[in-house]
C-alpha cells in the first residue's frame, strides 16, 4: 500500500471533512481527524505528513473525483448550452448533498495559507479548464458570442455558482441549493448569448 491510498487514507479524508466542517481547519487536531476516523493519531501520520497535507488531499480528493464524474456527464450532453446546465446542476447538486463537504470547500478552504492556497490551486484549474472547454465549445457552434472572451466569462461563470453555494453554506434557513439550478443558467445562459 502506498502512503497516499488504501480504505484508511479514504477513512482519514472522510473524517477530516466532518471535523473540519465541525470545529473549523484552525481549530482542528489531528487527534481530533484521529478520533473521528477511528484510528490513533500515529496512524494519520502513516498517510499525512501534517494537517496541512490533509487538507489540500482532501480537496485534491474532492476536486479530482468531482472533475472526473463531471466529465462522464458532460459526455451525454448535446451541445454546450446542455453542458454548461449540467456543469451547474452537477455543482449545486453534488454540493446540496453533501453539506459538510460544501462548508469545508467553501468556507474553510478560504482562510489558508499561501502553500495550501498552491496545492489546492491545481485540481481548481481542472475544473476551471473544463468550463473554459465549454464556452469555447459554444463559441464555435454559434451558441456564444464570438467575441466573449473565455477567461472572463469563465469566471463569471465559477463567480455565479460559487457564490450561490457559499450564500447556502451561510444560510441560516434551510433550502435546495440544487433548485437553483434553472435560475442560475437562466441568469448565465443570457450574458453568454
Amino acid at each position: 500500500m502506498t502512503k497516499r491510498s488504501g480504505e484508511k487514507h479514504q477513512v482519514i479524508l472522510d473524517a477530516a471533512v466532518k471535523t473540519f466542517a465541525r470545529a473549523g481547519y484552525h481549530r482542528t487536531r489531528v487527534s481530533d481527524i484521529a478520533g473521528e476516523a477511528g484510528v490513533a493519531d500515529g496512524t494519520v501520520y502513516i498517510y499525512f505528513n501534517n494537517k496541512e497535507d490533509i487538507l489540500i488531499s482532501l480537496f485534491q480528493n474532492i476536486m479530482n473525483r468531482f472533475v472526473e464524474e463531471l466529465r462522464s456527464e458532460l459526455v451525454l450532453c448535446r451541445d454546450a448550452n446542455e453542458k454548461l446546465e449540467k456543469i451547474i446542476d452537477y455543482h449545486l447538486r453534488t454540493l446540496g448533498s453533501k453539506p459538510e463537504q460544501a462548508r469545508v470547500t467553501q468556507i474553510e478552504l478560504r482562510q489558508i495559507d499561501q502553500k495550501i492556497n498552491e496545492g489546492i490551486s491545481k485540481p481548481l484549474l481542472t475544473y476551471f479548464r473544463l468550463i473554459e472547454e465549454v464556452i469555447e465549445e459554444g463559441k464555435k457552434q454559434a451558441l456564444y458570442r464570438p467575441d466573449l472572451d473565455t477567461r472572463t466569462a469563465r469566471k463569471v461563470i465559477f463567480g455565479a455558482i460559487d457564490e450561490v453555494v457559499t450564500c447556502w453554506v451561510m444560510s441560516s434557513k434551510p433550502y435546495s441549493l440544487a433548485e437553483l439550478k434553472n435560475p442560475v443558467f437562466d441568469l448565465l445562459i443570457r450574458g453568454l448569448q
